[in-house]
């Protein structure tokens, strides 16, 4: 636990942005930076890295961690073909269908807001934890996110640096595998960038045709030492292909999840987790690009703590 709250204290940016501000790092990316990124677009490439939102997600795996109270997202018609066609409602005098959606924000590939995880008594900029309430966050809601994730996009494909499909489970990357990554792809990640982090995971549980283990179980993730990686390097945000982002099991039982206690509420870090990867890193693997225009907008949901989006990585 010392390590932590000395880490935490070390990399909190807590007032760098003003005391008033609810993005965190988010703001290491400029219009300048933005503009640059639109430069990286020369073959119209588009690359989804979202999984589909349906019954067969990712929270359909079994797992020995205790449960969220998350679930597969579940789609309702509220009228259909089957209406139109009987007549039932021609009163309306147009014929079309309609739907809904029942799903916690992070079923799927989704991004972690600043004020889905706590520090003691608080939340990114020093927020009172009781500011988030039953009607949501009142501070660094995911909506204040409404104009970012656009920028400068690096895919870091730490599975195929080190010859593998995947990384094996409880596998820590640490800040010498991202420079040794680096290094191998010819890239740098730079100020105002977001950094995408793939470790294989997903192609192994999609292969297996079984999410078992994926939601919380062990994993293949980001050591705690890449928290100063991050911090140095300034990255606007980082996502994975795995449910956490950190390895799992942890390498504290001090607290659950350590790397996000100081990632969210100290750091402002903008976290994604289920990143869809695989074609993406077929491609940069392919023609030796692992940089790309990046857009990743949430959902302006006001007061969430977190949102689905789908990632697009543009070449």
């Amino acid at each position: 636990m010392k390590r932590l709250r000395e880490t935490a204290e070390r990399l909190r940016n807590w007032g760098r942005w003003g005391k008033d501000d609810e993005i965190g790092t988010l703001n290491f990316t400029t219009p300048e930076d933005i503009v640059a990124a639109a430069r990286l677009v020369r073959e119209g490439r588009v690359f989804s890295l979202a999984l589909a939102y349906d019954a067969a997600g990712p929270q359909s795996g079994k797992s020995n961690y205790p449960a969220m109270g998350r679930f597969n997202p579940i789609h309702l018609m509220l009228r259909t073909g089957t209406d139109a066609y009987s007549g039932v409602l021609d009163h309306r005098r147009i014929r079309g269908a309609d739907d809904i959606i029942i799903m916690p924000l992070q079923a799927g590939t989704q991004w972690d807001g600043l004020a889905h995880i706590f520090y003691d008594d608080y939340m990114y900029n020093g927020y009172d934890v009781r500011l988030v309430t039953s009607g949501g966050a009142a501070k660094n809601g995911i909506e204040k996110t409404r104009e970012k994730m656009v920028g400068r996009g690096v895919l870091l494909d730490v599975a195929r640096a080190k010859g593998s499909g995947w990384l094996e489970d409880g596998y820590a990357i640490t800040s010498d595998d991202l420079d040794e990554t680096m290094a191998a792809q010819e890239v740098e990640v730079r100020r105002g960038d977001y950094l995408l982090v793939r470790t294989g995971q997903m192609k192994a549980k999609l292969d297996a045709g079984s999410w078992d283990g994926y939601p919380g179980g062990d994993a293949p993730g980001l050591g705690f030492d890449t928290l100063d990686w991050l911090h140095a390097r300034e990255v606007a945000a980082v996502a994975t292909d795995t449910w956490g982002v950190e390895v799992r099991p942890n390498q504290t039982r001090d607290a659950n999840q350590p790397w996000h206690w100081v990632s969210i509420p100290n750091m402002g870090l903008t976290v994604g987790e289920i990143f869809h990867l695989e074609e993406l890193a077929e491609d940069c693997a392919a023609d030796g690009r692992y940089e790309f225009m990046f857009v990743a907008p949430a959902l302006p949901v006001t007061g969430a703590v977190g949102s689905p989006t789908n990632p697009l990585a543009i070449k």
